[in-house]
């Protein structure tokens, strides 16, 4: 009787009809972490609107801001590479069980301390820390799922729209939290949160997912030469790496002080804060569904590099900026390019690495962004101390053009990829 029963794909993609440009909704397992995503991000933007204005409205200090962010990813500069290990060998599914749950404990915990008024910078910090271990195993779980979730073919579509939901919670979730902040405080943005991880914990658990290749035997650290050795060895991967961990360090960092552009420079409170949070957010939902319907359809390694020098130009308007209106306009763009680049490096990795290496390899992609960036966060809170925010932004923006004419003259490769 086996011949007679309807054969199912390993992502279980079913008849609905969704356009072209949704098609990795046609997935059910895709479906189930698309939209427990959409929930539990909007509560993860609420948290860091809350947080960045937690920290800077008791601290006062642009160096204690990047302090927390630096703290919150130290832990994926640290381990990522050996997380890569990880999720090589383990089921990505439990992985991320247990990372979510791991977040909305510590979300819990900071609404707790905060709603009980014993919250001191101190105890950000350790929770930033506990945020970042959870982190360094959950970004490259995260990024390795995709392949169980959707065929190949589908890849970019579903990084695509994956991203467009975490700009979609990026435009609603500030927006939401600074209006929380302004009006009942820091500490229910926190707990509303913790809630909000139920959402894609069900989700996960839901998921039909069929075993899949795994890394080889040997030891974890032998494991971790593999995947070394193979990204060293791949030229067009290490040039996308070695480029995302620079614009972490100089590019990406300009989101750290917003809430110093948002009460300093142009004076708009917390509410005005969701509000320039919301604009980046904008321009990474409009980049995001644009690759969804017209990225399989362009030159992806032309994309990426048009990417760059968009972000660097979105920068420099934003440094010089002292208007609210214009500062949207520039954080828009910003958000275009910054989101352009990470969802093109992450889906030309993933067309290039064989399935034995995934997670290894992509663990060096989180590791390029979510290492370096902390190093960025300090050094931009640092200046700002030092120079003023609008000064350091435009040094970043600087910066980052002259990262984009090297990067372009010394990896060729990637006008060609795809």
């Amino acid at each position: 009787m086996r011949q007679f029963l309807p054969q199912i794909t390993p992502h279980l993609r079913v008849g609905l009809r969704w356009p072209d440009g949704l098609r990795a909704l046609r997935y059910r397992n895709f479906r189930l972490f698309f939209f427990g995503q959409l929930i539990s991000l909007i509560g993860v933007w609420m948290q860091s609107t809350a947080q960045q204005w937690l920290v800077y409205r008791i601290t006062g200090s642009q160096l204690k801001l990047g302090t927390v962010t630096f703290m919150g990813f130290l832990p994926v500069l640290i381990l990522s590479l050996f997380m890569g290990v990880i999720v090589d060998r383990l089921p990505i599914r439990k992985i991320l069980v247990g990372t979510q749950s791991w977040f909305m404990f510590c979300a819990a915990a900071l609404a707790i301390i905060t709603f009980l008024d014993i919250v001191r910078y101190e105890y950000i910090l350790v929770l930033a820390l506990l945020f970042g271990i959870g982190n360094a195993l959950d970004m490259p779980a995260r990024q390795a799922i995709y392949t169980d979730l959707v065929d190949r073919p589908d890849l970019l579509n579903a990084i695509a729209l994956n991203s467009s939901v975490f700009n979609g919670a990026r435009i609603i979730g500030p927006a939401i939290g600074g209006f929380v902040v302004a009006q009942l405080g820091e500490a229910p943005a926190f707990a509303i949160n913790s809630l909000t991880y139920i959402a894609v914990i069900a989700g996960l658990l839901l998921m039909q997912i069929q075993p899949k290749e795994t890394a080889s035997g040997g030891g974890g650290l032998q494991n971790l030469k593999d995947g070394l050795i193979y990204l060293f060895n791949e030229k067009r991967v290490l040039g996308l790496v070695v480029m995302v961990a620079l614009f972490s360090v100089v590019g990406f960092s300009y989101l750290t002080l917003l809430p110093v552009f948002a009460q300093d420079v142009l004076d708009i409170g917390a509410e005005g804060f969701g509000l320039l949070l919301s604009a980046q957010g904008i321009g990474a939902l409009v980049a995001a569904l644009s690759l969804a319907f017209k990225g399989d359809k362009l030159p992806k390694g032309k994309m990426l590099i048009g990417s760059r020098v968009l972000l660097c130009f979105a920068l420099l308007l934003l440094s010089f900026s002292r208007q609210t209106s214009i500062s949207v306009i520039a954080l828009i763009f910003a958000g275009f390019g910054f989101i352009s680049k990470l969802a093109l490096t992450n889906t030309l990795i993933q067309l290039i690495v064989p399935d034995g290496l995934r997670g290894r390899v992509l663990s060096s992609y989180t590791w390029a962004i979510g290492g370096f960036f902390p190093i960025g966060s300090l050094l931009i809170g640092y200046l700002g101390d030092i120079v003023g925010a609008p000064t350091a932004v435009l040094l970043s923006a600087i910066s980052s053009l002259l990262l984009t004419i090297m990067g372009t003259l010394l990896f060729r490769e990637t006008w060609r990829l795809y």
